[in-house]
């Protein structure tokens, strides 16, 4: 964790609401915070079979060409890259992978879409808590993409469809195909301006009980500024702050709330 995370990180703790929805009057939030966000004691079996390949992983001497199509990663540098670099820097962690199944499983999403597929971990997340949905997940870097097909097909998870193509090709294309949005995952570029224009693109798709979630809301100076702006716009309603993610939810019902949760 460099300096800057370090101290945005601390400031975060210092301000955030507490665990167990104390102080929390909203109770659409207080039940997402209670039954969903904090609810982590249960695991259910697909969790085991992830963390079983991403240990795999791991351990991997393998190495693989990578080409950046966003701000890049401030862990890993060059083209060639191993596998092991990858499943810790870039992949997401069980942590925030088992929150994106328990918001699947309690929601229960239909249409599902994930910018930046990373080696699939979290895809199989969002897939394995509703097998009556569909996943597409846009990864640009083929040879990724190939590792995390193989992740896929390991783990048996058939309602993933993996689109190889950048999010400026592949995002305006699925959206044509598409009737709405019921949950979409931002989890690639990591670049102000960009993410802003792949949440203006989705926000032509959500409906009342959309869900957004993106990453790495504090990674960068230009991720908090998109995420401030996203908060701002008319048509988010509810946000919820819990450093790493970021959700957004478009419930009219609801009054503007912005929430910071310790999680």
């Amino acid at each position: 964790m460099n300096l800057r995370i370090a101290w945005k990180y601390s400031l975060y703790l210092l301000f955030a609401r507490h665990r167990g929805g104390h102080g929390i009057h909203s109770p659409f939030v207080f039940d997402l915070l209670t039954n969903v966000i904090e609810k982590d004691e249960k695991q259910f079996y697909i969790f085991r079979e992830i963390e079983n390949v991403r240990s795999q992983l791991l351990c991997s001497k393998q190495k693989i060409k990578i080409t950046d199509f966003g701000a890049g990663s401030s862990a890993m540098k060059g083209s060639i890259r191993k596998i092991s670099d990858l499943v810790k820097y870039a992949a997401v962690q069980p942590k925030y992978g088992q929150l994106l199944f328990r918001l699947v499983n309690h929601f229960q999403p239909r249409i599902i879409l994930e910018l930046g597929t990373s080696l699939g971990f979290s895809s199989i997340y969002l897939a394995a808590a509703n097998r009556k949905a569909t996943v597409t997940t846009i990864e640009a870097c083929s040879n990724i993409a190939k590792q995390a097909e193989h992740n896929f097909l390991f783990l048996k998870q058939q309602n993933i469809t993996l689109l190889n193509q950048s999010f400026e090709e592949g995002l305006p294309t699925f959206l044509q195909k598409v009737p709405k949005l019921d949950f979409v995952f931002f989890d690639g570029n990591h670049r102000k301006q960009p993410t802003l224009n792949y949440f203006y693109l989705c926000l032509e798709k959500v409906h009342n009980d959309s869900i957004l979630v993106f990453d790495d809301i504090h990674w960068s100076v230009e991720m908090e500024g998109a995420w401030n702006e996203i908060k701002k716009n008319e048509k988010v309603v509810v946000t919820i702050d819990l450093f790493q993610f970021g959700l957004v939810f478009f419930r009219k019902e609801m009054s503007k709330q912005n929430f910071v949760i310790k999680y």
